[in-house]
């Protein structure tokens, strides 16, 4: 009987070794309780005692049993989504009770597009925390003012919501930040000026807000970084020549903006595999000194008031895929060969008087 006793009490112990805290399944019943989502049923997995097993979405550290990482995605080929033939959809809010899991990892909550509210401003209190993703829903109000408490955050993903205010300055203090995706949402203000602080980043993506200012000098001075998209923002002022200088910069989008100035020599034999500048108001030529270091997917310079001819040492360029340099004002002869003779004609239209093909003849001397 003894026997039978002590087994049943290691057993016991065993199990509650294994389980989820009370205290995190509260807070994640508190957390699923501001949110409603009414097609898939992923939230009918969170019953019983223990969090770490069998719920949707969470995963637990298997020393501790702290609920680590919260994974839900609106948008995924999980099987819950194949049955339903559909995507998600879910409304609601981000409740503070998440910041009652202490050992949070990482927070996913992405594209549902009726979440709403606020970014709990508590998160800045979880000390664990590498990724915030939080894309594709309908969150409002500032990132944090503090968000740069979080040293070990890697992934900063608030996409296609409808933040506002400013970027906080105390962002340049993530110095584990490698992704930061700010794209489609009001945010307003300029690029802090010690952006260079970031020296761990590799992608800055702040497309579409109405972000002012100048491009800041110390944003060049960040090694790892290969991709930036600043378009459809309001930016003024002149490209940093050191851009055309960073190692690794492949992806450069400054279109839709209000940059002026000449386009940087530098740009035409970088790293830089995609680079556009269009919708600007770029002046003076397009520079000389392609050559074969230049290689581009995408050299796109439409819609900006560039004048002169079309550089010949373009044509020396290893690879241009697709050109674009309509609506300028440029004029003279369209070099011959490479990457011209697979153009067509909507590259060149709308300028002064460019001729050759794929556009009229030119007319004889």
């Amino acid at each position: 009987m003894k026997f039978n006793v002590v087994v049943l009490l290691l057993l016991l112990l065993i199990s509650t070794a294994t389980c989820c805290p009370p205290s995190d399944r509260r807070a994640l019943l508190a957390f699923r309780s501001a949110l409603h989502e009414p097609y898939l049923g992923i939230f009918n997995s969170w019953t019983g005692q223990d969090c770490c097993h069998n719920w949707y979405g969470i995963s637990c550290d298997s020393v501790t049993h702290r609920v680590a990482d919260i994974n839900l995605r609106g948008e995924s080929e999980d099987p819950i989504f194949e049955r339903a033939h559909r995507t998600g959809y879910m409304t609601g809010r981000i409740s503070p009770a998440i910041c009652d899991l202490p050992r949070l990892s990482a927070i996913t909550i992405a594209d549902w597009k009726g979440i709403s509210g606020d970014i709990p401003k508590c998160i800045t209190r979880l000390p664990f925390l590498r990724t915030l993703d939080l894309i594709g829903n309908q969150i409002s109000g500032g990132i944090p003012y503090d968000i740069g408490r979080l040293h070990r955050l890697a992934v900063l993903n608030v996409a296609d919501n409808r933040i506002s205010g400013s970027i906080p300055r105390s962002l340049t203090n993530l110095s584990s930040l490698m992704h930061l995706d700010l794209r489609n949402n009001l945010i307003s203000g300029v690029i802090p000026a010690d952006v260079g602080r970031l020296t761990m980043l590799s992608r800055a993506l702040l497309s579409g807000n109405r972000i002012t200012g100048r491009i800041p000098e110390s944003l060049t001075r960040i090694y790892r970084l290969a991709d930036v998209d600043l378009s459809g923002n309001q930016l003024y002022g002149t490209i940093p020549p050191s851009l055309g200088r960073m190692a690794v910069l492949a992806t450069l989008n400054l279109d839709g903006n209000k940059i002026t100035g000449e386009i940087p020599q530098t740009l035409m034999t970088s790293s830089v595999m995609n680079l556009n500048l269009s919708r600007n108001l770029l002046q003076g030529r397009i520079p000389e000194g392609f050559g074969p270091r230049s290689y581009f997917t995408v050299l796109d310079l439409s819609y900006n008031n560039l004048k002169g001819p079309i550089p010949r040492s373009i044509s020396g360029a290893s690879y241009i895929g697709h050109l674009d340099l309509s609506h300028n004002h440029l004029c003279g002869r369209i070099p011959v060969g490479s990457p011209f003779n697979h153009l067509e004609a909507a590259s060149f239209m709308f300028n002064d008087c460019l001729c050759g093909k794929p556009l009229r003849a030119c007319l004889k001397n």
